[in-house]
C-alpha cells in the first residue's frame, strides 16, 4: 500500500499551521515564488508586524511584547517569521528583511500612545546581523531616530543561524548593552543555541523554547530538564521568559519554578496595535 505524501514545509500564522505538500506543489516552485515575491514586498512595503504580549508572572499585568513579522502572501496566505526570514536567507535578502523589521519596529513603538509608553519591545536580530561590524551603531541610529528610550528596547537573538565568531558577536552585544540596551538569547533548548552561548554572550534573558514550556507538565525527568535550564538561568542573574505559554497549569508550574515572565496564547495571540492597547487598558490579568 503506498503511503501518503509527506508535507515537506509549513508556515505558521495566526495561530495555524499550512502545510505544503509533495503531492500538491513542486516546493522548488514555491521556493522560486517566495523569494521573488519577498523582494517585491520588500520595495512595496508588505510587510507586516504584530506584537505578542509579554506578561509578568507576579503580576499578571503585560509588561512588554515581541515584534513579529507577518507577510500575507497572495496565495499562501499569511506567513510568519520562520517561513519569511528563510525565504530571505536563500534569496540574499536576509539583512534588508532584517533592518526593514527592526527599523518598522522601532519606529511604530516610538509612535505608541501613552497607553502603551511604558512597554518594553524585543527586536529580533540574526546572527548575520551581529556578523556585521557595524550593526551596534546602525541599531543604535534606528533606536535614537525613532525617539525610543533605549531603556525600553531588547535585543533579542534568534536561533536562525549559528553564531560563528562568538568573541566578535559578544563583543557587539557588549557595546550595546552599555548603551543601555537589553540582550535575549531567544528559543533556548533548541535549536543552535547552547551552553557556549551563555558563557560568552552577555546577556539579560533567557527565552525558553516552547517545547520546554510543555515539558514542565510533562513527565518527571521532562521537568528536571526545565527545572535545571530555570536555575542555570536564574544563577546567572538571568531573567526568564516562558514562550508558548498556553494553559494555566503551565503558567503555575513556570511561576514555582521561579521563571519570570511569560508570552503564549494564555494570554493573546500576536495582535495589532489597537488590540494591544485594549489589553493594556483593561489591564489584563491572567492570574486566578
Amino acid at each position: 500500500m503506498s503511503s501518503p505524501p509527506s508535507p515537506i514545509a509549513s508556515w505558521h500564522g495566526g495561530g495555524r499551521v499550512g502545510l505544503i505538500d509533495r503531492g500538491n506543489i513542486a516546493w522548488r516552485t514555491v521556493e522560486s515564488r517566495l523569494e521573488s515575491d519577498l523582494r517585491h514586498a520588500l520595495e512595496q512595503d508588505e510587510i507586516e508586524l504584530l506584537f505578542q504580549p509579554q506578561v509578568s508572572i507576579a503580576s499578571g499585568r503585560i509588561v512588554g511584547v515581541e515584534a513579529l513579522a507577518r507577510w500575507h502572501h497572495p496565495i499562501l496566505g499569511e506567513l510568519g517569521a520562520h517561513p519569511l526570514f528563510a525565504a530571505a536567507a536563500r534569496s540574499d535578502h536576509l539583512s534588508q528583511l532584517s533592518a526593514h523589521v527592526q527599523e518598522k519596529a522601532l519606529r511604530r513603538a516610538g509612535h505608541w500612545p501613552e497607553a502603551l509608553a511604558t512597554l518594553g519591545i524585543a527586536v529580533n536580530v540574526t546572527a548575520s546581523d551581529l556578523a556585521r561590524p557595524d550593526f551596534a551603531g546602525r541599531f543604535a541610529a534606528m533606536t535614537a531616530e525613532s525617539g525610543l528610550d533605549r531603556s525600553r528596547v531588547t535585543v533579542e537573538i534568534t536561533e536562525s543561524e549559528m553564531i560563528e565568531e562568538l568573541d566578535a558577536a559578544a563583543m557587539l552585544l557588549a557595546a550595546l548593552r552599555r548603551d543601555g540596551f537589553r540582550i535575549a538569547i531567544d528559543d533556548f533548548g533548541t535549536g543552535y543555541s547552547s551552553l557556549a552561548y551563555l558563557k560568552a554572550l552577555p546577556l539579560d534573558y533567557l527565552k525558553i523554547d516552547r517545547r520546554l514550556t510543555q515539558d514542565i507538565v510533562g513527565s518527571a525527568r521532562d521537568r528536571i530538564v526545565v527545572l535545571g535550564v530555570i536555575e542555570m538561568a536564574r544563577s546567572l542573574g538571568l531573567r526568564v521568559i516562558a514562550e508558548g505559554v498556553e494553559t494555566e497549569a503551565q503558567r503555575d508550574e513556570l511561576a514555582r519554578a521561579g521563571c519570570d515572565y511569560y508570552q503564549g496564547y494564555l494570554c493573546a495571540p500576536p495582535v495589532g496595535e489597537a488590540e494591544l492597547e485594549r489589553l493594556v487598558l483593561a489591564g489584563v490579568s491572567v492570574r486566578d
